[in-house]
Parts: C-alpha cells; sequence; structure tokens
C-alpha cells in the first residue's frame, strides 16, 4: 500500500488541477488519461484508477485523522465521532486503532507487516519528551510494536524519507545523506515489498502542498511523486504483488483553495487482485476489508 495524503479526483480543470496543469506519468503513460470527476473510472492493461468516498455520510470537509483511521481500521470513524477531526486522530478512536489496525490485523493472522517509513532523530526525541500527538499510521505501529525506522534503517536501504529522495533531510534536518533518485526509492519499495505480505509507505507532501505550504518546492514535490509512482507501477511484478495506492481526502487536486475538498480520494490499484479490490472499494472503510478479504 502507497498512501498520499490528500489527494482526491477532481475536475477537470487545466488551471488549478495540477494534473491537468502539469501532466503526470501515471496518467499520461500508462491509462492515457487524466481521471476527473466526469470521468473518475480508468482501465489499462489491468491496473484501475477510480474514486473512494471520503465523506462517509458526514457533513463537513473530510479530515486526515478521522480518514485516515477509516482505512487503517476499516471503520466509519467520523461517523463514530460525529465529525471530520484531523489531522491526528481523535482521542475515542485510539483504542479502535490499538485493536483493528491494519498491521495488527496481518501480524495476529501470523502474517508479516512493514512500515518503510524512516523517522529523523528529532522524532524519536519527540516520542522520549513523553508527546503522543502522532499520526494514524505511526500510531498503529507503536501500538502494534511495528517497528519505526531511523536513520540507520535508511542508510542500510530498508526505509525511504517521507520526501523520496532524502534531498529534505540534508537540508532542513542537517544529514548528510545520499541522495537517491525517485527510480532508486521505487525499485527499493518494491524490493522490501517482495519481503513482507503488507508493506505500507506514506507520502504526505501533497497535503502540505494543497494547503499552500512549502509552494518553493512544488516542482520537485511533484516531479518526484511522478517519477517515483511511475516506476512503482511500470515495474511490479503483477503475478505475485497487489498494490493500491489510496488517500484520505481531497485536496491538491483542487489548488484554487487552501483547505480540504468534497472530492472523492483518488485510489488505484494494480498486480494481483487489482480488479477484485476495484469493485469491492467504494469509500474508505472498504480499504482495509478488501484488502483482508483478497490478500491475507
Amino acid at each position: 500500500m502507497i498512501f498520499i495524503d490528500g489527494v482526491g479526483i477532481g475536475e477537470k480543470d487545466f488551471e488549478f488541477n495540477p494534473f491537468f496543469k502539469y501532466g503526470f506519468k501515471i496518467f499520461n503513460e500508462i491509462f492515457k488519461e487524466i481521471p476527473h470527476k466526469d470521468n473518475p473510472y480508468l482501465v489499462k492493461n489491468e491496473m484501475y484508477v477510480f474514486p473512494a468516498d471520503a465523506r462517509l455520510g458526514v457533513e463537513g470537509l473530510p479530515q486526515s485523522g478521522t480518514g485516515q483511521v477509516s482505512i487503517f481500521c476499516g471503520m466509519n470513524a467520523p461517523k463514530f465521532v460525529g465529525k471530520h477531526f484531523g489531522p491526528f486522530p481523535y482521542s475515542t478512536t485510539i483504542p479502535i486503532i490499538a485493536e483493528q489496525n491494519i498491521f495488527k490485523t496481518f501480524k495476529d493472522s501470523g502474517k508479516s507487516a512493514y512500515f518503510v517509513n524512516a523517522y529523523p532523530k528529532v522524532f524519536f526525541d519527540y516520542l522520549k519528551s513523553g508527546k503522543t500527538r502522532l499520526s494514524a499510521t505511526s500510531l498503529s505501529c507503536r501500538l502494534t510494536g511495528i517497528k519505526l525506522n531511523s536513520v540507520t534503517d535508511l542508510r542500510q536501504s530498508k526505509a525511504l524519507t517521507a520526501e523520496i529522495t532524502n534531498e529534505r533531510w540534508n537540508r532542513k534536518l542537517k544529514y548528510k545523506l545520499k541522495v537517491i533518485t525517485p527510480v532508486t526509492a521505487a525499485r527499493r519499495l518494491l524490493r522490501l515489498a517482495d519481503k513482507h505480505d503488507f508493506t505500507l509507505y506514506e507520502f504526505f507532501h501533497t497535503d502540505h502542498l494543497g494547503h499552500g505550504r512549502i509552494a518553493d518546492e512544488f516542482q520537485s514535490i511533484y516531479n518526484n511523486l511522478d517519477r517515483f509512482l511511475y516506476t512503482i507501477l511500470d515495474e511490479l511484478n503483477k503475478e505475485e504483488i497487489t498494490l493500491i495506492i489510496c488517500s484520505d481526502h481531497g485536496n491538491f487536486e483542487d489548488l484554487s483553495v487552501k483547505t480540504h475538498t468534497l472530492n472523492p480520494a483518488l485510489t488505484i490499484t494494480a498486480g494481483k487482485y487489482a480488479k477484485e479490490l476495484s469493485i469491492s472499494i467504494k469509500d474508505l472503510t472498504e480499504i482495509k476489508q478488501s484488502i483482508i478479504k483478497y490478500c491475507t
């Protein structure tokens, strides 16, 4: 699973939808067209693009906290909470995360689960300080005993940074890591996925860009994600691996606003069981359920 924060299927808009404005290789070269609200379903070579409802019957703009819990726990978190909430999980959903997160489900069935993202030293210092505001993914790992990778794992090619290439860690956090290409990062992820029953990689800079932050890095972040995802889809072992690319809510697909959107979340499946997943997933709550049904 590749989770990409804040990407929906939006309008066919060449001014504010970056997929139309700048192009995106997976759409232009693999699917030969770009999904939009009037044409949200694409199929090419047994790979599928389709929408997943992020609103889940609750008024207001979908948010990361409840959206991600819905994805990783297979339940309607905003309905349970009574509202969309984020960016972190709502307090009353933490016991649900502890018992129902997808890492735990795989682990309880005797299968291996791996979270690819590496965290810098400042993150582990934050944990040591006793603070507990964590994303749904990192909280799921901590509550399940899944290792959170460090810079050591990164240097040993056992992990990836959240920005793919390591360049931001060097520039922002003063590390001296080897900068890798998006192609190299994609191949590393594919190698790691081949070793585990469930593998998750999380990319969140799309949500930052959608909110108007780090705008000066837009081109590099966009291009890196473009090349990374294209390599994943192009080189995926479609006979052995099931791939799902999913998101928690709309945002990035409409740069005319700096808030989330009501658009459905972008979802892509490829490889083994790709068609079955594309049929069974209609909203965020069905992502985990469908993975467990077809992939365990």
